[in-house]
């Protein structure tokens, strides 16, 4: 299936049924008293997360949502039939925005949690509420108010721990596939990653993190060069982002430390807290290296980068990347201890 991340819809709740104006007419009850129900109201249109998405595709191609009219109200005290509200199912992670008024009206950032975005109507009044001792043949009612209309922007943004950055290249599904069991394609030449890879890292029992691999970026991705920059904000909600550089010698023009730093450089670009997250160095490629070469390169990398923390591995050996997936689960466990503790 693929990838839809993003997606504009318009929501039209239903309208609420109007009032009725009657009065009771039977045999040998010539002068009954006003009997008109009131309207039902309209549908609403709710949004709910479901984890068993994954994509926003079904909400490119139908994009316009109207909930049930509230039938109006009748004679003999029969109140109109409400509409039934409209549920709309989204996957986890998806932010949704008033278009016009570019408020953020919901983020669905767990499973089963269900935000109104568009209220229906209320009813009418019928007759029978405006009786009283000095009008008693009251022939007035209300009619039902109209549903709420919005247009909606809908921006999915993927609920991983980790975050994987990168040029292309650089390695990321290859170590994404050492450390999980998610597949994502591997080649090379660039942009074998065309949209966002998750893998569920387990590291014992009980104790496992979700890991996202986006496609690699370039210098000038946060102006829209490249793949990457379309899915930075996939990267916003991880607690920790793992920057993979190949320190591979076989381009003689290629500067790792440079392409490090020119991917820093499109993070700040892009989102100034993004770029303040916890960010650790992952030097790979390290069995392309010659032994006698391989200190001085890691020196050169780290005195440059100047990461809190590096490791050194090899993706597709697999060398170093337990534990690296030990460090990471570590330092999730202690912010998450700090979140419970600060709440």
């Amino acid at each position: 299936m693929k990838f839809f991340d993003e997606a504009r819809i318009e929501v039209l709740a239903g309208d609420g049924g109007n009032g009725c104006t009657s009065f009771r007419r039977e045999k040998y009850i010539p002068l009954g008293g006003p009997d008109g129900g009131d309207g039902g109201k309209g549908a609403s249109i709710w949004a709910i997360a479901d984890r068993n998405l994954n994509t926003l595709i079904d909400f490119r191609y139908t994009r316009v949502f109207r909930g049930q009219k509230g039938e109006h109200g009748r004679g003999s005290d029969c109140y109109g039939k409400g509409g039934e509200d409209m549920e709309l199912r989204m996957p986890v992670g998806t932010v949704i925005t008033d278009i016009d008024s570019g408020e953020v009206i919901a983020d669905l950032d767990h499973d089963g949690k269900r935000v109104l975005i568009a209220k229906g109507g209320n009813g009418g009044l019928g007759n029978i509420h405006f009786k009283s001792s000095t009008n008693r043949a009251p022939k007035q009612s209300t009619p039902g108010t109209p549903g709420e209309q919005r247009n909606l922007q809908l921006e999915l943004k993927v609920l991983a721990d980790v975050g994987l950055l990168g040029l292309p290249n650089a390695g990321k599904s290859t170590f994404i596939r050492a450390v999980s069991a998610a597949k994502p394609k591997v080649a090379d030449y660039p942009f074998t990653t065309l949209y966002p890879n998750l893998g569920v890292v387990r590291v014992g029992d009980n104790r496992s993190f979700v890991i996202a691999d986006i496609p690699g970026l370039i210098e000038g991705a946060a102006e829209g060069a490249g793949l990457g920059h379309r899915f930075l904000k996939h990267l916003q909600r991880t607690g920790l982002l793992l920057h993979l550089v190949d320190i591979s010698p076989f381009d003689p023009e290629a500067d790792p430390a440079k392409d490090a730093k020119a991917i820093l450089k499109e993070l700040k670009k892009y989102d100034e807290a993004l770029h303040k997250k916890p960010r650790w160095l992952l030097i790979n490629k390290i069995d392309l290296v010659p032994e006698d070469e391989r200190e001085a390169r890691i020196a050169a990398l780290v005195k440059s980068y100047k990461p809190k923390k590096h490791f050194v591995i090899s993706a597709i050996s697999g060398e170093g990347c337990r534990e690296v997936t030990f460090a990471v689960m570590d330092h999730l466990e202690q912010l998450r201890t700090h979140e419970k503790a600060d709440r």
